[in-house]
């Protein structure tokens, strides 16, 4: 049935980078220059139950042609910039008219294959962030990105596309977003496409770890797409934050060790350093994810809403969230014993001085009687 399908569609590639603490999004806009720039919202009827706080902006960059594997295919670069500091790159390539859906798959597996794609988002990140370096509080690239796909399919020919959507099978689904070719198990299939959803009788969402299938027919109806990219988005800032409290971590036990070992008076000056990074890195982080969960809030259990929730539970973010918490936990607790070891070093040498003060008054006044 697959072969009967004709499909007009896109590929859509993404690439996120998180490119900085902080984004003035207002300023960007200003420093990005003459080209169009726009804020991205859902657009639908029951994208009421999607609030954004600070909606990213969008900016349209430039075209070229990628080299796939049976030639030249004109493709469209564009940005999409995050007030909490995410820079989502975009490559899009438009397929072919009517091609069956095997072709389809094989289309998109040739995007992602492009020897060009990594130069072009490489150059792109580039030229970007040295346009925006103003607007970016604290910039620097995390050394984690993040990539998706999206299959955009925008019209279904060769018999009625309702049965069509509601009779997709499992395997035709995994042929494209997996690009297996061999027959898979069944629970194979289960784990590999958990997430379908549909709205409307012509319109299908099926989600992936890494990919996406969309079939809508409205063609300035991207709202999916758009709810797609802020769940990877916030699973970048996940992902980058955990890898950071990695590494501070050993790094943060090495400096205790240090300052112990030093040869100094026991005063709450030799951890102060320690205890100014911890506190420090603690409220960053803290404030930078609660930034991220509060950038776009559901109000509603409806159909963005649950694409939304979807995405978060099929990218893990309750447990990276749980990881980052048990970390933070681990540094807050240090933090306590520093500082509770610091107080009682202060507290001691109080008493010592103390101690000393009382000898030397005691000293004087047998001097004195002596005299």
């Amino acid at each position: 049935m697959t072969d009967e399908l004709r499909v007009d569609g896109r590929v859509t590639v993404y690439r996120l980078h998180d490119i900085g603490y902080a984004i003035a999004l207002d300023r960007a806009a200003e420093l990005l220059g003459a080209g169009p720039t726009s804020r991205v919202r859902p657009e639908r009827l029951e994208a009421r139950a999607i609030e954004i706080r600070n909606p990213p902006i969008s900016v349209p960059l430039r075209s070229l042609d990628l080299t796939l594997d049976r030639g030249i295919c004109p493709a469209t670069v564009s940005a999409h910039l995050f007030d909490f500091g995410v820079c989502s790159l975009q490559v899009q390539v438009r397929a072919p008219s009517g091609l069956s859906w095997s072709s389809f798959a094989d289309f998109g597996a040739s995007v992602e294959r492009s020897p060009d794609l990594k130069a072009v988002f490489d150059e792109t990140l580039g030229a970007i962030t040295r346009r925006v370096a103003a607007a970016v509080d604290r910039p620097a690239v995390a050394p984690v990105s993040e990539d998706y796909r999206v299959y955009r399919v925008d019209a279904i020919s060769g018999g009625s596309a309702t049965p069509v959507l509601r009779t997709l099978s499992d395997e035709q689904l995994v042929s494209l977003l997996i690009g297996e070719r061999r027959p898979l198990s069944h629970e194979a299939r289960r784990e590999l496409i958990p997430h379908r959803f549909s709205y409307y009788d012509d319109d299908l969402a099926v989600l992936t770890w890494e990919g996406a299938l969309i079939v809508e027919p409205r063609a300035d109806d991207r709202d999916v797409e758009h709810i797609l990219e802020f769940a990877n988005a916030q699973l970048l800032e996940l992902r980058m934050h955990d890898l950071q409290l990695d590494a501070a971590l050993p790094a943060l036990y090495d400096r205790v060790e240090a300052a112990r070992a030093r040869r100094r008076p026991r005063l709450a000056a030799r951890f102060r350093a320690v205890l100014s990074d911890l506190q420090a890195r603690v409220a960053d982080v803290t404030e930078t994810i609660e930034r991220v969960e509060n950038s776009l809030k559901v109000t509603n259990d409806v159909y963005l809403a649950r694409i939304y929730a979807a995405a978060l539970e099929l990218f893990r973010e309750r447990a990276w969230r749980s990881g980052i918490e048990r970390k933070l936990t681990i540094l807050r607790e240090t933090y306590a014993m520093l500082n509770s070891e610091a107080q009682s070093a202060r507290a001691e040498l109080l008493e010592i001085a103390i101690v000393v003060l009382i000898v030397l008054e005691l000293v004087l006044g047998l001097l004195r009687g002596s005299s």
